[in-house]
């Protein structure tokens, strides 16, 4: 019986009607806006929902396309065009950009002058731009190896300019080589690296060769972990698909060998961006350059032990990237590239939008909750899996992928890891939006570059006593609100039944969660705090 029947009705449905008002208001203070109204605010709720689910779908159905095409394509490996003989070697620069990098200068000047190379068309070029004792150690450790022979250079600038990328342009105006091989402080290349690179360049048309990174302490704690997974994927996964389906990828910026010609002809280094590797990359391919991705020969180096040193790796990556968007898609669209490799750029270049929408899908939780209690299960199944699917499996899938190609005997284990991976990427939500913003108006920021404390081992402690700690900003602050918030809403979901929402709930607890306590707890300045306080308590 409707309501405007009961009001029509006799007296003596006088109760019948009390009962169905009664239910009424029941049902309306356990839901405050009910689905079946679909008043106003369920409707913006729903429309902006769903549009930004449709959004990150469509970038988690690039995501899977990675996934089928590196599995169809993962044993087309690349092959040098010919061999140099070893009289034939070409001259290789190996360039290593330094600033403020004490505590791992000497590891990586003993892994470059142990590289398997003839020394006399081996150039090592230390270009350093650091202020602090940094100086005196490099050049220290330079002055003892020119003695044992090796042809190193110190170089030193007062003036910062450029940062990484005006250090490398600097240092080529020097340099011997016509092949210029980069790697930054936290890498130990192995022996063999430049001739498992240098044969690619008997074609004349190929301008960079860049090998995958692995990393020497990626099991030292959680988040050393969950990066690595997370390299794994872009460098597994994402640098295989776009070299071998003839598509653009980009140099790292370090572990790699450049043509100085490629260099030179596709404008040099250039420090418009913060991402001077990606730059420099997509001019060189857009000019007709041939890159060589290596997935099977790697370069070991260090990830960052410490939060707020991730947080601002990920945070200029993101940014550079985006200021690349900016500066060579227009130039994309316009050239002569297929239809694909656009598009497949345009996925590459715009891909961290998905941080500021990450915000927005954020917020809209809680008021998801209150409109969509009174939806059917069939219509979760219609709409919502889908798009969840394309936005959310395909995340698990890319980084599976990764695992199971890598360390097939360990998968298992890793494969745990993967939601606390999706927690990861949700809490740079801040840190990453932040910089995607920055780029989208133009902000201009320094190089920020990540420290390195020489962690190698388990159990290494040493670095929380070391300097070159990043101060955690403001940005814990909303990190943390944010993780208070989906505590709530997990205990509202709880308390409704809404048993099936919890878990998704529970990523975004954990990711902001997570990145707001570490960022506190490894601050430098509190850590300091906790230093001097501790002989007053235990005296």
């Amino acid at each position: 019986m409707t309501l405007a029947a009961l009001l029509q009705a006799p007296p003596a449905t006088d109760t019948l009607f009390r009962k169905y008002i009664g239910e009424a208001v029941t049902k309306t203070a356990a839901n405050i806006s009910p689905l079946y109204r679909l008043d106003a605010f369920d409707w913006t709720v729903l429309s902006v929902y769903f549009a930004v689910l449709f959004l990150l779908s469509l970038y988690g159905a690039y995501r899977i396309k990675q996934v089928i095409d590196f599995w169809r394509y993962r044993k087309v490996e690349p092959r040098p065009k010919a061999r140099f003989a070893e009289a034939e070697l070409p001259r290789v620069t190996v360039q290593l950009p330094l600033f403020n990098e004490v505590y791992v200068v000497e590891r990586l000047l003993a892994a470059v002058t142990a590289i398997d190379y003839p020394r006399d068309r081996l150039e090592i070029q230390v270009l350093d731009d650091s202020t602090d004792e940094t100086r005196e150690t490099a050049a220290r450790a330079v002055e003892r190896y020119r003695a044992e022979g090796f042809d190193v250079t110190y170089v030193h600038r007062e003036d910062r300019t450029g940062f990484k990328a005006g250090a490398l342009e600097n240092g080529l105006k020097s340099a011997k080589g016509e092949l210029a091989a980069i790697f930054d402080a936290d890498f130990v290349p192995r022996p063999d690296c430049l001739r498992k690179l240098v044969h690619f360049f008997t074609d004349p048309l190929v301008g960079c060769a860049q090998m995958r990174w692995s990393h020497i302490n990626g099991s030292y704690n959680l988040l050393t972990r969950l990066q690595t997974i997370l390299l794994d994927g872009h460098f597994v996964v994402e640098q295989t698909v776009r070299n071998r389906t003839g598509g653009f990828f980009n140099f790292n910026g370090t572990a790699g060998l450049w043509r100085r010609r490629a260099i030179e002809l596709s404008g040099g280094w250039q420090h418009d961006t913060l991402t001077e590797d990606t730059d420099l990359s997509f001019r060189a391919q857009l000019m007709g350059w041939r890159f060589v991705y290596l997935l099977d020969e790697d370069a070991p180096s260090e990830v960052p032990v410490e939060i707020n040193a991730f947080k601002a790796q990920q945070r200029r990556w993101a940014k550079g990237v985006t200021e690349v968007a900016l500066k060579l898609y227009p130039r994309i669209l316009r050239s002569k590239l297929p239809a694909r490799v656009k598009l497949e750029m345009f996925f590459r270049l715009t891909g961290n939008v998905s941080y500021p929408l990450m915000i927005l899908t954020s917020l809209l939780q809680f008021p998801l909750l209150l409109v969509r209690y009174n939806q059917g299960f069939q219509h979760l199944m219609l709409l919502d899996l889908p798009l969840l699917f394309f936005s959310t499996a395909s995340v698990v899938l890319f980084y599976g992928t990764a695992i199971w190609y890598l360390d097939r005997e360990r998968s298992r284990k890793r494969l745990l890891h993967l939601p606390l991976v999706m927690g990861l990427g949700i809490g740079l939500a801040f840190s990453n939006a932040r910089a995607v913003l920055e780029a989208l108006f133009r902000i201009k920021t320094e190089f920020v570059r990540t420290p390195k404390y020489k962690v190698e081992l388990g159990g290494d402690a040493t670095w929380k006593r070391k300097k070159y700690r990043r101060g955690r900003g403001w940005l814990p602050v909303f990190e943390l609100a944010f993780a208070a918030y989906f505590l709530l809403a997990i205990a509202y979901a709880a308390h409704m039944g809404m048993w099936g929402t919890i878990p998704f709930l529970s990523l975004f607890c954990f990711g902001y969660g997570y990145m707001g306590v570490m960022s506190l707890l490894q601050t430098s300045g509190l850590r300091r705090l906790f230093d001097a306080l501790r002989p007053r308590v235990t005296g």
